[in-house]
């Protein structure tokens, strides 16, 4: 029972990221399926692939900053709720708009995406001990890989059962009960931040944190080139 009981909370954050990445494949498949329709044309489709990797770099120069200096679940629920209110709004936009604005809302969620993982990375290793953290990893891919499946067939039934708007915002629903999900994990830096002095973020701060990860970067780089010598000479 002891067992069971601590594996709570990271049933829970399982349960959200599950959630969570299965409602971010009906929502890629859907938005195909509806920019194709309203354009007809499949360049338009294939933008939406770009979108993602530009997202991604954009966002990966920053985000970590901010998530080492604010709390994470904090970060972790409401990327959660800011995803799902643009997903609500992402059909609407293309009724009212041109295509161009959808890329905007998409490029936006993206940027959401991109933050919402070494966030959950980085909560994962406050919540697990380290002796479980292998167990929970894996249990993590298992329901990442599944996602995979589960994604494109739940899209599949909703898509038989009404639209890929529906299905959008169906996702936008999923969205919000991961937020939720979320809200119920044990806020683990409360006492941190109160003991602490934030420090405010600014371009001084970044420079500083590029200049550690080029340090560590160096150091590795160093490392890697003493064991290659090691080997051969």
């Amino acid at each position: 029972m002891k067992g069971i009981k601590s594996w709570g909370y990271p049933v829970l954050l399982l349960g959200g990221i599950g959630v969570s990445n299965i409602g971010e494949w009906i929502y890629f498949l859907s938005l195909n399926l509806i920019v194709l329709k309203e354009t007809g044309s499949a360049f338009a489709v294939s933008v939406l692939y770009l979108i993602r990797p530009a997202a991604v770099l954009m966002t990966n120069v920053w985000a970590g900053s901010i998530i080492d200096r604010f709390n994470k679940r904090n970060i972790m629920f409401t990327l959660d709720f800011f995803r799902a209110m643009l997903i609500t709004i992402l059909p609407l936009m293309l009724s009212a708009w041109s295509v161009y604005s959808v890329y905007c809302i998409v490029f936006f969620i993206n940027m959401a995406n991109a933050m919402f993982r070494p966030s959950s990375m980085a909560y994962v290793t406050l919540l697990i001990p380290p002796e479980r953290r292998k167990r929970f990893n894996s249990l993590r891919a298992l329901l990442e890989s599944g996602a995979f499946l589960l994604g494109p067939a739940a899209a599949g039934l909703l898509f038989i059962a009404g639209t890929p708007i529906f299905a959008i915002w169906v996702n936008a629903a999923a969205l919000s009960l991961s937020g939720i999900i979320t809200m119920m994990l044990p806020n683990l830096e409360k006492d941190l931040h109160l003991q602490s002095s934030r420090q405010k973020l600014s371009l001084a701060v970044y420079k500083e944190d590029w200049q550690l990860v080029y340090r560590s970067a160096g150091r590795q780089e160093m490392s890697c080139l003493s064991i290659f010598y090691s080997v051969w000479l």
